[in-house]
């Protein structure tokens, strides 16, 4: 969550900080705003090092897709598209919050999640979404899509 009036490039810090803490970085952006036809780095919306004097706003449409790529090696990279809501936690605060609601709903694959690199938190993070996933999507799918998706959606915890 984060104030209103937040612009993308604040928030990209917060997505990097994990990685700095360790002497890493990423050279794409976080994210970007999400046009139509062809048109998949619209703006003015963004999320990246550079500054940007855009506010997120409700409404707004970003992709999610921090990640690191070590030359030679591997690369990690998820991408999620997600849309800017009201954080309704807040509505009694003197300042309006906002977060972000994702738009994507697809489980990750967890034959390619190293659960030993992944804290607590995370975890937590990924059973809530996958729970989301399941609920969302379960009653739209034939039943072996659904056996699939049922498993797939499990707690990594």
């Amino acid at each position: 969550r984060f104030p209103e009036g937040t612009t993308g490039s604040q928030l990209d810090a917060l997505a990097r900080a994990p990685l700095w803490t360790m002497g890493l970085d990423y050279d794409h952006g976080t994210g970007h705003g999400v046009g139509s036809f062809l048109g998949v780095h619209e703006g003015p919306q963004r999320i990246g090092k550079a500054a940007n004097a855009v506010a997120l706003k409700p409404g707004m449409i970003v992709s999610n897709e921090p990640g690191y790529y070590k030359t030679g090696a591997y690369g990690i990279r998820l991408e999620n598209l997600v849309t800017v809501v009201e954080d309704e936690s807040f509505k009694n605060s003197s300042r309006r919050f906002l977060t972000f609601d994702t738009l994507t709903i697809v489980p990750f694959e967890r034959a390619l999640i190293a659960m030993e690199l992944l804290s607590l938190k995370e975890r937590q993070w990924v059973d809530t979404y996958h729970a989301r996933v399941w609920a969302d999507l379960q009653s739209l799918v034939d039943t072996d899509t659904r056996a699939w998706l049922e498993l797939a959606t499990q707690p990594l915890i």
